[in-house]
């Protein structure tokens, strides 16, 4: 089966969807698939090489929206010789191109939404959610309508899609998430790491990673962090991610504010071994978002045997809290505080306890090997009744699209 994604940009720097497609790619690889991908990005980037996926790049489109003339042509073109295409992301053009690209045609498609229709939005961005209002009314929800299925991470942003939009009409498939095992040796990764920031070592590390934006709840972490920073003199925060520089100045800023700048570590975006170090060093892993259809740095953590400390606006916070697997509570300061309190009340025993249940709690729920064949799965259950009992094989398809799902 040959399946094409279709994503707005490959930049690692853009978070957990471009890294959960790298990891499905690799996961896919394994199991002797092809993964191919369409993206927008400029001709020169350093990260189009290197991936396990093949690269179609088309440049850069136009405004924010990604608006590019070729794009509906060159999937038109190429749809035949996939099986499903596959739209990572709403609200940019690459969806509709895919839409207009394929109505009529004999490969279906369907819809990643990447946590994409949250009514946290709505509640946080209203001018935003009016003018994603009338793009819905206009295309979304028709892009939506006719997609095969459209894919979430869990169940929670399965049903918290349902609450953003009107007129809300698709076939909803959950198909998890996760990511692969560290492949790194642990030694040589956290001496690498600890190397980098030789400052850090015998330090008690609280580790933040990933986009630093304030849907994260950066802000709650320096002032939870700054309430229990003197429970002992080694704690020290580490935030590893990269942001907009406003942000960043903003959250340095209250850092100083709070008295704590001396106890924190910015290392802008890390990678490869630096990232595996990063959460290994770490005795926990913090992500106190108020908004968070999976977290892949979550799901990271606890492949490293790292308890994680998350609010329950983090999707999976059901499977983490069941599985002992870290601390969940409320997306407010205070609740990010609860958090670090009982971390640091945890005695030894306790803590050696959780560590084992993380790595149980990756492993029953969050290993891409898993993900990658629920996903490969509902592909194929939604594609075989269209092909001709002849064509059930690897190849292109043969038979027409039915109409709405």
């Amino acid at each position: 089966m040959r399946v094409l994604h279709v994503i707005a940009s490959v930049n690692p720097e853009h978070g957990g969807p471009m890294e959960g497609l790298r990891q499905l790619a690799r996961a896919n690889l394994l199991s002797g698939l092809q993964t191919d991908v369409v993206c927008f990005d400029p001709p020169d980037s350093d990260y189009l090489d290197g991936n396990a996926f093949r690269v179609y790049n088309l440049g850069p489109g136009y405004l924010r929206y990604n608006y590019h003339s070729d794009a509906k042509n060159w999937l038109s073109t190429h749809a035949p010789e996939y099986d499903a295409i596959v739209v990572n992301g709403l609200w940019m053009y690459h969806g509709l191109a895919t839409w207009r690209a394929l109505r009529g045609s004999r490969t279906p498609y369907f819809v990643f939404s990447h946590g994409m229709l949250d009514p946290w939005f709505r509640q946080r961005y209203p001018w935003k959610h009016l003018k994603k209002l009338l793009y819905w009314i206009l295309f979304e929800r028709r892009i939506l309508r006719d997609a095969k299925a459209v894919f979430f991470t869990c169940e929670q942003e399965r049903l918290l899609a349902r609450q953003s939009f009107p007129w809300y009409r698709v076939k909803e498939v959950v198909t998890g998430y996760g990511t692969s095992r560290p492949s790194d040796d642990a030694g040589t990764s956290t001496s690498e790491f600890l190397a980098t920031y030789p400052g850090l070592k015998d330090l008690r590390l609280l580790l933040y990673i990933g986009r630093i934006h304030e849907k994260k709840g950066c802000d709650l972490l320096l002032e939870a962090f700054a309430r229990v920073r003197n429970k002992d003199p080694r704690l020290h925060l580490v935030m590893a991610g990269p942001g907009e520089s406003e942000i960043l100045r903003t959250l340095m800023a209250k850092a100083t504010q709070l008295g704590i700048e001396s106890q924190i570590t910015w290392t802008g975006m890390i990678s490869g071994n630096l990232k595996w170090g990063a959460l290994r060093s770490a005795e926990i892993m913090c992500l106190p978002s108020h908004q968070e259809n999976f977290g892949i740095t979550v799901a990271e953590a606890l492949a490293c045997g790292t308890p994680v400390a998350i609010s329950n606006q983090v999707n999976i916070w059901r499977e983490i809290e069941s599985e002992r697997a870290g601390w969940v509570d409320s997306d407010t300061v205070e609740g990010t505080e609860r958090n670090l309190l009982s971390w640091l009340d945890s005695s030894p025993a306790e803590f050696t306890s959780m560590r084992e249940c993380a790595k149980r709690c990756f492993e029953n729920h969050f290993r891409i090997e898993g993900t990658s064949a629920k996903l490969l799965d509902a592909i194929r259950e939604a594609i075989t009744p269209l092909r001709p009992a002849s064509s059930v094989h690897a190849g292109t398809l043969t038979a027409e699209l039915g109409g709405d799902v």
